[in-house]
């Protein structure tokens, strides 16, 4: 994939400006169960997504990196007054061990109400400068207090993270999942 066509993605499906200023270097290897990928914006449904997805990339030694999933179309696209909603920020990722990072928010997989239509649901991996520490409030799996109006492009400028590495989407619609997505994130 060269950046030309990373760069015509992010830019076709709007995910260069809403969520980011500018696209990722390297498309983001990311897997749920049962063989789903996130493909450059390819739909997946709420169902296929619950649970946290496997996450890859070719990591530097003794780098640390974060892990953004956020959905720009909250609570649809066409009235994105809840933009974005994060879904899934972890931290301090040694190298690519995600299970030995810093969760910021606890995963929550897609949840887009009833008739707002394809959200985007983005994932950003940052280069950090060091391992850094990290004021962000704490958000469990089974809690909405703190996830909307979140901006991951303005989370990486306060924490002074430049390089944004990689990057892939996926595009997802209600299903009769949703409403127990609904119901854990009111705890």
């Amino acid at each position: 994939m060269t950046d030309v066509e990373i760069d015509m993605i992010f830019l076709s499906h709007k995910s260069v400006p809403n969520v980011v200023p500018a696209p990722p270097k390297q498309f983001l290897s990311v897997s749920y169960a049962g063989g789903r990928t996130v493909d450059k914006g390819g739909e997946l449904t709420p169902t296929q997504v619950k649970t946290p997805p496997t996450i890859s990339w070719d990591a530097s030694d003794n780098t640390f990196y974060t892990i953004i999933l956020t959905d720009p179309d909250a609570p649809s696209r066409k009235n994105p007054t809840n933009r974005e909603y994060q879904h899934w920020v972890v931290t301090n990722i040694p190298g690519n061990a995600i299970d030995k990072g810093e969760v910021i928010t606890a995963y929550v997989g897609s949840g887009p109400p009833e008739g707002t239509g394809l959200h985007r649901y983005v994932f950003l991996l940052y280069k950090q400068p060091m391992k850094m520490k990290f004021d962000e409030e704490r958000i469990p799996k089974n809690s909405g207090r703190g996830r909307a109006r979140f901006s991951a492009a303005k989370f990486a400028k306060k924490h002074k993270m430049t390089e944004l590495v990689a990057g892939n989407f996926f595009q997802a619609q209600w299903d009769d999942y949703v409403p127990t997505v609904h119901k854990q994130l009111k705890g």
